[in-house]
């Protein structure tokens, strides 16, 4: 091989041996194998994508809600190849200078208070680092979750995952200490109370849980929920929650690797209720998944505690520079581009066109978001909001209807996020108003295959 051409050797590959290798040698994540069928993609550009057939499509979900810059963004592009040339890696025992300028940024951006960090590649890392943080800060063992939730994949972070993508891994793979409450969902209540004569009793049953088990460490929230369907709480629960958490003596987890980075018209979503956790979480948006990089920020006073007690947490790739580098291009394009404002300002404008499609199509049962942080959640009956399929459908393999209308927004060149009877409706920061109503277009369109199934 020469030095010059790039690792290339022999001919160019087919589509049809891409894909045939790839469904031949790899997983498909979360689905069965069988009828695997991945799409080629070849290049990707601001809000689009391209496949070997030189097909675009709108990402109207930013890929897996992460490339919140778009693709392509030339600055993120040249600090990947620029922290290439000057450091490639060094281990987690030294310091770095795009260690020092990332840390410096996250001062300014996180909610206050936050300001000891630990870098990990993944959310899902991110959050097994809270978890043995907290633990170890508190002398205590079980940490609360909430039922329709999305931790992570590893032993911890799926022990904590409330959705089924937990299941698979019991009874044996629960792990230690993990236990559930209710979600927030003032749409259909988990604990059937309505809002707001409930007095938000979705998070007093948290306080009652904490009072009823012994050794709870912490209780771990997504701001806004991601997967499971863009849960909203109303103003009061966010604030109640940390003062509950505050009388106990409870640490506060908020996983922000879905909601942060100005998804939701903030930096972070807990600055939408005043709010600063103990912990926080993420991944995602920090490079605008261009490399993988997770962060786990803690308070001064849960660092101050390591001063003279032994961390006992790590891994080979914590802070690597290629990780940390492209981390600050981000930030810094983020602002240049106000990409915060920017999602605020449209935040009307989506929930608008989205609530055009609520009173236009029986089967839409609720619309709700921040930000362009939104979901569209379909519904057999308004009245008693029984979805069109359930988490049990999900994992036996029954055919689901938001895949079905995904895979014709996909045939005209929308790529829409669907999750069990939803989608997530979560464009690149940087999407047109134009580009917004394409792909709110397009769903309206394929609508009717749920409207004909409704009651009426």
């Amino acid at each position: 091989m020469s030095s010059g051409d790039g690792g290339k050797t022999g001919a160019a590959m087919t589509t049809e041996e891409v894909v045939r290798i790839t469904r031949e040698t790899n997983y498909g994540t979360w689905r069965f194998q069988k009828g695997w069928n991945p799409l080629h993609i070849v290049d990707a550009e601001g809000c689009y994508i391209t496949d070997a057939a030189g097909k675009r499509y709108l990402d109207f979900s930013s890929q897996l809600m992460c490339m919140n810059l778009g693709h392509k963004n030339a600055a993120v592009v040249a600090s990947i190849a620029r922290q290439a040339e000057e450091l490639a890696y060094a281990m987690p025992g030294y310091a770095t200078t795009a260690r020092a300028e990332l840390s410096k940024l996250l001062l300014e951006v996180l909610p206050k208070g936050l300001n000891r960090f630990f870098f990990a590649t993944s959310g899902t890392e991110a959050n097994e680092a809270a978890f043995k943080i907290a633990r170890m800060y508190t002398g205590k063992t079980k940490v609360i979750a909430r039922y329709r939730s999305y931790h992570g994949s590893t032993s911890a972070s799926i022990a904590a995952t409330g959705d089924p993508r937990r299941w698979a891994m019991e009874p044996g793979g629960k792990g230690p200490g993990m236990i559930f409450g209710p979600e927030v969902n003032c749409y259909k209540c988990p604990i059937q109370h309505t809002y707001p004569q409930c007095g938000v009793a979705c998070v007093e049953y948290l306080e009652h849980m904490i009072r009823n088990e012994s050794d709870v460490a912490a209780v771990l929230v997504e701001p806004i929920v991601g997967t499971n369907g863009v849960l909203v709480p109303p103003r009061e629960y966010m604030p109640r929650l940390r003062k509950i958490c505050d009388d106990a003596g409870v640490l506060l987890i908020a996983d922000e690797v879905m909601t942060g980075w100005g998804r939701t018209g903030e930096w972070f979503a807990m600055n939408l209720w005043g709010v600063t956790p103990d912990i926080l979480t993420t991944a995602k948006g920090i490079t605008s998944a261009y490399v993988p990089l997770g962060l786990c920020a803690t308070s001064e006073k849960i660092g101050d505690f390591f001063q003279d007690h032994y961390f006992a947490h790590g891994h080979t790739y914590e802070a690597h520079p290629m990780t940390l580098g492209p981390a600050v291009a981000t930030i810094q394009e983020m602002k240049r581009l106000k990409l915060v404002e920017r999602a605020r300002a449209l935040e009307p404008f989506v929930g608008e066109k989205l609530q055009e499609l609520k009173a236009k199509h029986k089967s839409v049962g609720d619309v709700r978001g921040r930000g362009l942080f939104w979901a569209v959640d379909l519904v057999k009956d308004r009245s008693t909001k029984e979805p069109f399929n359930t988490y049990s459908d999900k994992v036996s393999g029954k055919p689901l209807l938001v895949d079905q209308i995904a895979a014709r927004t996909l045939a005209e060149g929308v790529i829409l996020q669907a999750w069990v009877s939803h989608f997530v409706i979560a464009p690149p920061l940087i999407v047109e108003k134009e580009e917004i109503e394409r792909g709110v277009a397009v769903l309206d369109k394929w609508l009717h295959l749920a409207d004909e199934l409704a009651n009426p």
